[in-house]
Protein backbone atom coordinates (compact mmCIF):
# COMPACT_ATOMS: atom_id res chain seq x y z
CA UNK A 1 0.00 0.00 0.00
CA UNK A 2 1.37 3.54 -0.88
CA UNK A 3 2.14 6.43 1.50
CA UNK A 4 -0.39 8.54 0.04
CA UNK A 5 -3.32 5.90 0.48
CA UNK A 6 -2.50 5.33 4.04
CA UNK A 7 -4.96 7.47 6.18
CA UNK A 8 -4.43 7.46 9.87
CA UNK A 9 -7.72 6.56 11.85
CA UNK A 10 -7.44 9.64 13.52
CA UNK A 11 -7.23 11.48 10.30
CA UNK A 12 -10.85 10.56 8.65
CA UNK A 13 -12.96 11.79 12.12
CA UNK A 14 -11.75 15.38 11.36
CA UNK A 15 -13.73 16.02 7.45
CA UNK A 16 -17.58 14.98 8.70
CA UNK A 17 -16.84 17.38 11.44
CA UNK A 18 -15.16 20.23 8.97
CA UNK A 19 -18.18 19.36 6.80
CA UNK A 20 -21.03 20.38 9.04
CA UNK A 21 -19.14 23.30 10.20
CA UNK A 22 -19.01 24.32 6.34
CA UNK A 23 -22.44 23.58 6.34
CA UNK A 24 -23.73 25.35 9.08
CA UNK A 25 -22.15 28.73 8.70
CA UNK A 26 -23.23 28.62 4.94
CA UNK A 27 -26.75 27.64 6.48
CA UNK A 28 -26.18 30.74 9.12
CA UNK A 29 -25.05 33.22 6.54
CA UNK A 30 -28.50 32.52 4.10
CA UNK A 31 -30.68 32.76 7.11
CA UNK A 32 -29.00 36.18 8.23
CA UNK A 33 -29.68 37.30 4.78
CA UNK A 34 -32.97 35.78 4.73
CA UNK A 35 -33.87 37.87 8.09
CA UNK A 36 -31.91 40.91 7.81
CA UNK A 37 -35.31 43.12 7.01
CA UNK A 38 -37.12 41.55 10.01
CA UNK A 39 -33.98 42.44 11.82
CA UNK A 40 -33.55 45.91 10.51
CA UNK A 41 -37.45 46.44 10.66
CA UNK A 42 -37.14 45.35 14.81
CA UNK A 43 -34.04 48.02 14.66
CA UNK A 44 -35.88 50.58 12.89
CA UNK A 45 -38.84 50.65 15.74
CA UNK A 46 -36.12 51.33 18.02
CA UNK A 47 -34.42 54.05 16.75
CA UNK A 48 -35.44 57.83 16.57
CA UNK A 49 -37.22 58.86 13.48
CA UNK A 50 -34.12 60.92 12.08
CA UNK A 51 -32.11 58.02 11.88
CA UNK A 52 -34.30 55.84 9.76
CA UNK A 53 -33.18 56.89 6.30
CA UNK A 54 -30.10 58.75 7.08
CA UNK A 55 -27.97 55.93 5.16
CA UNK A 56 -27.40 54.09 8.43
CA UNK A 57 -27.86 49.73 7.92
CA UNK A 58 -26.57 48.93 11.03
CA UNK A 59 -28.97 46.50 13.10
CA UNK A 60 -27.75 48.25 15.96
CA UNK A 61 -29.39 51.85 17.32
CA UNK A 62 -27.17 54.71 18.34
CA UNK A 63 -30.20 55.51 20.51
CA UNK A 64 -32.55 53.24 21.49
CA UNK A 65 -36.42 54.16 22.44
CA UNK A 66 -39.84 52.20 22.30
CA UNK A 67 -42.00 55.29 22.46
CA UNK A 68 -43.11 53.91 18.79
CA UNK A 69 -45.05 51.08 20.59
CA UNK A 70 -47.35 52.77 22.35
CA UNK A 71 -47.69 55.99 19.79
CA UNK A 72 -48.42 53.55 17.20
CA UNK A 73 -51.16 51.29 19.35
CA UNK A 74 -53.12 54.67 20.23
CA UNK A 75 -51.49 56.65 17.18
CA UNK A 76 -55.31 56.41 15.15
CA UNK A 77 -58.51 56.88 15.35
CA UNK A 78 -58.89 53.13 16.79
CA UNK A 79 -57.31 51.69 18.85
CA UNK A 80 -54.92 49.19 17.01
CA UNK A 81 -55.79 46.51 19.70
CA UNK A 82 -58.94 46.85 18.19
CA UNK A 83 -57.65 45.71 14.97
CA UNK A 84 -55.86 42.67 16.40
CA UNK A 85 -59.01 41.77 17.49
CA UNK A 86 -61.05 41.96 14.33
CA UNK A 87 -57.83 40.57 12.67
CA UNK A 88 -58.28 36.98 15.21
CA UNK A 89 -61.78 36.62 15.11
CA UNK A 90 -62.05 36.66 11.32
CA UNK A 91 -58.85 34.51 10.75
CA UNK A 92 -60.37 32.07 13.54
CA UNK A 93 -63.68 31.57 12.13
CA UNK A 94 -62.79 31.41 8.67
CA UNK A 95 -59.90 28.66 9.56
CA UNK A 96 -62.88 26.38 11.42
CA UNK A 97 -65.12 27.06 8.39
CA UNK A 98 -62.45 26.00 5.89
CA UNK A 99 -61.01 22.95 7.78
CA UNK A 100 -64.77 21.67 8.89
CA UNK A 101 -65.81 22.14 5.17
CA UNK A 102 -62.80 21.11 3.42
CA UNK A 103 -62.86 18.18 5.43
CA UNK A 104 -66.14 17.38 4.49
CA UNK A 105 -65.58 17.64 0.55
CA UNK A 106 -62.27 15.83 1.19
CA UNK A 107 -64.08 12.86 2.62
CA UNK A 108 -67.05 12.51 0.04
CA UNK A 109 -64.39 12.28 -2.72
CA UNK A 110 -62.15 10.10 -1.11
CA UNK A 111 -64.48 7.87 0.45
CA UNK A 112 -68.10 8.17 -0.90
CA UNK A 113 -69.29 7.05 -4.26
CA UNK A 114 -71.26 8.97 -6.32
CA UNK A 115 -71.58 9.77 -10.14
CA UNK A 116 -69.59 11.97 -11.61
CA UNK A 117 -66.99 11.81 -9.00
CA UNK A 118 -64.01 12.21 -11.31
CA UNK A 119 -65.16 15.00 -13.09
CA UNK A 120 -66.35 16.76 -10.22
CA UNK A 121 -63.04 16.32 -8.82
CA UNK A 122 -61.50 17.26 -11.69
CA UNK A 123 -63.80 20.15 -11.90
CA UNK A 124 -62.66 21.29 -8.70
CA UNK A 125 -58.58 20.95 -9.08
CA UNK A 126 -59.31 23.05 -12.19
CA UNK A 127 -60.35 25.85 -9.94
CA UNK A 128 -56.45 26.16 -8.24
CA UNK A 129 -55.86 27.87 -11.51
CA UNK A 130 -58.13 30.34 -12.14
CA UNK A 131 -56.89 33.57 -10.55
CA UNK A 132 -59.01 34.71 -7.75
CA UNK A 133 -59.14 38.39 -9.67
CA UNK A 134 -61.26 36.83 -11.91
CA UNK A 135 -63.82 36.24 -9.52
CA UNK A 136 -63.30 39.81 -7.77
CA UNK A 137 -66.21 41.67 -9.56
CA UNK A 138 -68.72 38.94 -10.00
CA UNK A 139 -67.63 37.95 -6.29
CA UNK A 140 -68.14 41.91 -5.26
CA UNK A 141 -71.69 42.37 -7.25
CA UNK A 142 -73.71 38.96 -5.37
CA UNK A 143 -71.78 40.59 -1.73
CA UNK A 144 -73.13 44.19 -2.75
CA UNK A 145 -76.12 42.95 -3.61
CA UNK A 146 -76.90 40.78 -0.29
CA UNK A 147 -75.87 43.77 1.49
CA UNK A 148 -72.51 42.36 2.84
CA UNK A 149 -70.28 44.93 1.75
CA UNK A 150 -68.46 46.67 4.74
CA UNK A 151 -69.20 43.57 7.02
CA UNK A 152 -66.73 40.64 7.18
CA UNK A 153 -69.09 38.02 5.75
CA UNK A 154 -67.65 37.67 2.70
CA UNK A 155 -64.14 37.17 4.43
CA UNK A 156 -65.55 34.46 6.77
CA UNK A 157 -68.53 32.70 5.09
CA UNK A 158 -67.63 31.75 2.07
CA UNK A 159 -65.10 29.50 4.03
CA UNK A 160 -67.76 27.55 5.29
CA UNK A 161 -68.75 26.64 1.41
CA UNK A 162 -65.39 24.30 1.08
CA UNK A 163 -64.16 27.28 -1.45
CA UNK A 164 -60.41 26.47 -1.05
CA UNK A 165 -59.31 23.79 -3.38
CA UNK A 166 -56.10 23.24 -2.57
CA UNK A 167 -57.06 22.35 1.19
CA UNK A 168 -59.73 19.60 -0.18
CA UNK A 169 -56.57 18.00 -2.72
CA UNK A 170 -54.32 17.88 0.38
CA UNK A 171 -56.43 16.16 2.43
CA UNK A 172 -57.84 14.11 -0.15
CA UNK A 173 -54.28 12.97 -0.77
CA UNK A 174 -53.99 12.26 3.29
CA UNK A 175 -57.86 10.40 3.38
CA UNK A 176 -56.91 7.81 0.56
CA UNK A 177 -53.50 7.30 2.89
CA UNK A 178 -56.42 5.62 5.99
CA UNK A 179 -56.42 2.03 5.18
CA UNK A 180 -60.00 1.16 3.78
CA UNK A 181 -60.88 -1.54 5.86
CA UNK A 182 -61.61 0.40 8.92
CA UNK A 183 -64.25 2.35 6.85
CA UNK A 184 -66.08 -1.36 6.06
CA UNK A 185 -65.53 -2.17 9.90
CA UNK A 186 -67.31 0.35 10.95
CA UNK A 187 -70.12 -0.09 8.50
CA UNK A 188 -70.46 -3.64 10.04
CA UNK A 189 -70.68 -2.45 13.36
CA UNK A 190 -73.80 0.10 11.94
CA UNK A 191 -71.87 3.38 11.01
CA UNK A 192 -73.25 5.85 8.83
CA UNK A 193 -70.76 7.90 6.81
CA UNK A 194 -71.26 11.02 8.96
CA UNK A 195 -70.45 8.70 12.07
CA UNK A 196 -67.35 7.34 9.69
CA UNK A 197 -65.73 10.74 9.16
CA UNK A 198 -66.06 11.64 12.84
CA UNK A 199 -65.28 8.66 14.87
CA UNK A 200 -62.75 7.28 12.43
CA UNK A 201 -61.52 9.41 9.59
CA UNK A 202 -61.26 12.64 12.04
CA UNK A 203 -59.11 11.08 14.97
CA UNK A 204 -56.59 10.04 12.08
CA UNK A 205 -56.54 12.88 10.26
CA UNK A 206 -54.58 15.07 12.94
CA UNK A 207 -51.44 16.36 11.10
CA UNK A 208 -53.37 17.27 7.68
CA UNK A 209 -55.90 19.20 9.91
CA UNK A 210 -53.22 20.84 11.88
CA UNK A 211 -51.84 21.91 8.44
CA UNK A 212 -54.59 23.19 6.89
CA UNK A 213 -55.48 25.02 10.11
CA UNK A 214 -52.35 26.95 10.14
CA UNK A 215 -51.83 27.90 6.54
CA UNK A 216 -55.11 29.11 6.77
CA UNK A 217 -55.16 31.15 9.52
CA UNK A 218 -51.82 32.96 8.10
CA UNK A 219 -53.29 33.17 4.79
CA UNK A 220 -56.27 34.38 6.58
CA UNK A 221 -54.34 36.89 9.06
CA UNK A 222 -51.96 38.08 6.18
CA UNK A 223 -54.89 38.88 3.68
CA UNK A 224 -54.48 42.39 2.58
CA UNK A 225 -56.86 42.52 -0.65
CA UNK A 226 -59.88 41.07 0.56
CA UNK A 227 -60.35 43.63 3.46
CA UNK A 228 -59.54 46.13 1.35
CA UNK A 229 -61.63 45.52 -1.09
CA UNK A 230 -65.08 44.86 1.34
CA UNK A 231 -64.65 46.87 4.44
CA UNK A 232 -64.24 50.74 4.80
CA UNK A 233 -65.54 51.21 8.44
CA UNK A 234 -61.96 51.84 10.47
CA UNK A 235 -64.17 50.27 13.34
CA UNK A 236 -63.91 46.90 11.09
CA UNK A 237 -60.56 47.41 10.11
CA UNK A 238 -58.09 43.79 10.20
CA UNK A 239 -54.13 44.31 10.82
CA UNK A 240 -53.18 44.93 7.54
CA UNK A 241 -55.66 47.63 6.78
CA UNK A 242 -54.21 49.13 10.21
CA UNK A 243 -50.93 48.61 8.83
CA UNK A 244 -51.58 50.70 6.14
CA UNK A 245 -53.54 53.26 7.56
CA UNK A 246 -49.85 54.75 9.07
CA UNK A 247 -48.79 55.45 5.34
CA UNK A 248 -50.23 58.70 4.00
CA UNK A 249 -50.61 59.54 0.95
CA UNK A 250 -49.82 62.96 1.58
CA UNK A 251 -46.82 62.01 2.45
CA UNK A 252 -46.54 62.54 6.60
CA UNK A 253 -45.88 58.81 7.36
CA UNK A 254 -45.61 57.01 10.81
CA UNK A 255 -42.53 54.79 9.92
CA UNK A 256 -41.93 54.38 13.33
CA UNK A 257 -45.32 53.45 14.54
CA UNK A 258 -45.33 51.23 11.38
CA UNK A 259 -42.36 49.29 11.77
CA UNK A 260 -43.49 48.84 15.64
CA UNK A 261 -46.71 47.33 14.83
CA UNK A 262 -45.62 45.61 11.86
CA UNK A 263 -42.85 43.43 14.76
CA UNK A 264 -46.21 42.76 16.61
CA UNK A 265 -48.40 41.63 13.96
CA UNK A 266 -45.89 39.03 13.65
CA UNK A 267 -46.04 37.72 16.43
CA UNK A 268 -49.40 35.35 16.80
CA UNK A 269 -47.81 33.88 13.23
CA UNK A 270 -44.41 33.14 14.82
CA UNK A 271 -46.32 31.69 18.12
CA UNK A 272 -48.71 29.41 16.19
CA UNK A 273 -45.76 28.05 13.99
CA UNK A 274 -43.47 27.69 17.20
CA UNK A 275 -45.96 25.71 19.20
CA UNK A 276 -47.66 23.96 15.71
CA UNK A 277 -44.24 23.25 13.52
CA UNK A 278 -44.33 19.26 14.84
CA UNK A 279 -47.95 18.99 13.08
CA UNK A 280 -47.58 21.03 10.40
CA UNK A 281 -44.11 18.74 9.34
CA UNK A 282 -45.44 15.62 9.85
CA UNK A 283 -48.88 16.78 7.96
CA UNK A 284 -46.95 18.09 4.85
CA UNK A 285 -44.24 14.41 5.07
CA UNK A 286 -47.30 12.19 5.29
CA UNK A 287 -49.50 13.73 3.38
CA UNK A 288 -50.12 10.93 -0.10
CA UNK A 289 -47.85 8.12 1.23
CA UNK A 290 -49.73 4.93 1.20
CA UNK A 291 -49.51 2.88 4.62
Amino acid sequence: MSDEARILPGQQSDHPYLRSALLHAVLMAVSFVMLYPILWMLAGSLRPASELFGGNTSLIPSQVTVSAYPDGWFGLQVSFGRFFFNSLSIATLATLGNVFAASLAAFAFARLNFFGRSFWFALMLGTLMLPYHVTLIPQYVLFLNLGWVNTWLPLILPKYFAVDAFFIFLMVQFFRGIPKELDEAAQMDGCSPWRIYRKVILPLSMPVLATAAIFSFIWTWEDFFGPLIYISDMKKYTVQLGLRSFVDSSGTSSWNELFAMSILSLIPIFLIFLFFQRLLIEGIATTGMKR
